[in-house]
């Protein structure tokens, strides 16, 4: 990189498409923080036809069976190449597949610094679906590609333990955002509600996500049945469809965030049962709108949930997590809830991109020290890179 000019950043992955939730998010975000800060170029590689209006490097892809969107690059040379050409400073890659290893690829080619983020737990997806064997040899697969990273990001600790468990020497922790001034608990609205079909008395209770099997929505629908009349189900997402209910209500994707957060805001509870989220960025933007969060006490959410904001219970099985967050759904909803929004939103806040994304782009600055990037112009003190 020249001295005094702009730091390239590229992105690229195949989890963009157009009813993908949080890698998208994190991606739209950063690209436009770093876009309107004159210390930064931005740029995204993408299948082709995952762009969306987006501008984007688009390279050669299918569509990927079962995936509700997603599409399977064709070619890693062809990926590696387009990254070449743009002739970025930093590189980072956010899948675990074709594209990352592309990126590797463009990084020796270019001698430049590839991040590679841990958005998903592969091993344990596969391990859960296929069994121990599988597991350990998506392990043995995650531990050659990730070394090959010069910096390897994890969002929760959880995550950076079980990287450092699998022999990764560079891995630190970075957390995802949520932009508190869309997602505010003023966006609350009795039109939802209604439209939701809740009564006067019931209590809305809210998941959003991927209607995929690491989510455990049947945990959800127990869940519902213990708890009896006067609590509503609102799912919000795409995927296989849920069982129907006569007290569940599917909404499909929403991928405008400010009528996501008018729907959220408008519920009184966010629930989860998923036990291998990486971070859970569905369950922070609900607290951004001020809902207490009742989650399984597992992976990620174990770190964004406590009794301060909610209820983090203990997982041991899909029965006893279903027991569990009935009881403290039944016991929030016959407490002030006001405490427990109040908690939540101050959290959320924590989180909010413009307090994030400078410690992101802080660490692509501390890759680049050696081209000798001009901190001052980019907002960035050298104190962010301790």
């Amino acid at each position: 990189m020249r001295e005094g000019s702009a730091l390239h950043v590229s992105d690229v992955t195949m989890f963009y498409a157009a009813r993908s939730g949080g890698i998208r998010r994190y991606l739209q975000e950063k690209r436009r923080w770093l876009q309107a800060r004159p210390g930064f170029r931005h740029s995204l590689v993408l299948p082709r036809h995952a762009a969306l209006g987006e501008e984007a490097v688009e390279v050669p892809s299918l569509p990927l069976p079962f995936s509700h969107g997603y599409r399977l690059p064709l070619a890693r040379r062809a990926a590696a190449r387009a990254l070449v050409e743009l002739q970025p400073d930093v590189i980072e890659a956010g899948d675990p597949y074709r594209l990352a290893w592309a990126a590797v690829d463009a990084g020796q080619a270019l001698g430049v610094p590839v991040v590679g983020f841990y958005h998903s737990d592969m091993p344990r997806v596969i391990g859960k679906a296929c069994g121990a064997a599988a597991e350990r040899l998506a392990e043995a697969y995650t531990r050659r590609l990730y070394s090959r990273f010069d910096l390897v990001l994890a969002p929760s600790a959880c995550m950076v333990q079980r990287l450092l468990e699998l022999g990764l020497p560079r891995v630190e922790r970075q957390a995802l955002g949520v932009d508190s001034r869309v997602f505010h608990p003023s966006r609350r609205s009795q039109g939802w509600r209604l439209r939701l079909g809740a009564g006067p008395r019931d209590r809305l209770l809210v998941f959003v996500g991927r209607f995929a099997a690491e989510k455990n929505l049947p945990v959800l629908y127990d869940m519902l049945d213990r708890l009896g009349p006067g609590h509503v189900l609102v799912l919000v997402g795409n995927g296989n469809p849920p069982p129907e209910h006569p007290a569940v209500r599917v909404v499909p994707f929403i991928s405008d965030p400010a009528r996501l957060a008018g729907l959220i805001a408008s519920c009184d509870l966010f629930v989860h049962a998923g036990d291998q989220e990486t971070f859970g960025l569905a369950p922070l933007e609900a607290m951004a709108c001020g809902l207490p969060v009742v989650a399984a006490r597992a992976g990620g959410l174990a770190e964004l949930v406590d009794d301060s904001v909610g209820c983090a219970v203990p997982a041991p099985d899909p029965a006893t997590l279903a027991s569990g967050m009935a009881e403290a759904v039944k016991q929030l909803c016959a407490a002030d809830l006001q405490p427990l929004r109040e908690a939540a939103r101050s959290r959320a806040e924590s989180y909010d991109w413009e307090r994030i994304l400078p410690g992101i782009a802080a660490r692509y600055a501390a890759l680049g020290r050696h081209r000798e990037l001009p901190l001052g112009d980019i907002g960035l003190s050298p104190s962010a890179l301790r």
